[in-house]
């Protein structure tokens, strides 16, 4: 694929040394310098929202990557901040609503292709309980929201195989 690091990559980032290698799966060695440059995940959350209906809230993603799909609310972990502080921060921003319960499903790898670059996550999941919806506005980069249960949705809207497998794994599908 030509958007994984090892075809995109092709200058140390610390001496601009054209002598960068790809060393294997996850780094490359700068020859002039001696760089080690590693290619590591970047943690990221996703909220597993329902309302009193059971009904799980899917956002649609206003840009790329899977502009138009349907995804989880979330977004990246900042640098020096928690998976939690990042859901808090990251709902807010999106949905302007408050999580007052927040537990911790699993972990999900993920992939995926932004300014011809394969950037990989680290997808963590939590189930969330929101203080209420009468202040829900959607900003950041969603278009729309939409609430689905088991048995109307449609799976091949979903833009990210790890958002499918962290719905699954929430309905224990």
């Amino acid at each position: 694929m030509m958007t994984r690091p090892e075809n995109v990559l092709k200058f140390c980032p610390k001496c601009g040394s054209s002598a960068f290698h790809f060393e294997g799966e996850r780094s490359f060695l700068c020859n002039s310098c001696k760089f080690h440059f590693f290619i590591n995940g970047s943690a990221a959350v996703a909220a597993l929202i329902e309302n009193e209906k059971d009904e799980l809230l899917l956002t649609v993603r206003a840009f790329h990557p899977n502009k138009g799909m349907l995804d989880l609310p979330g977004g990246f972990v900042d640098p020096n901040e928690s998976a939690e502080d990042a859901l808090n921060r990251e709902i807010k921003e999106e949905l302007n609503l408050d999580i007052k319960e927040a537990h911790y499903l699993g972990s999900f790898p993920n992939q995926y292709v932004y300014s011809g670059y394969t950037v990989y996550t680290c997808d963590l999941a939590f189930r969330c309980k929101v203080q209420g919806w009468n202040q829900v506005h959607i900003h950041d980069d969603i278009s729309d929201i939409q609430f689905v249960n088991k048995e109307n949705i449609d799976w091949n809207a979903i833009g990210a195989e790890s958002i499918k497998k962290i719905i699954k794994a929430h309905w224990n599908m």
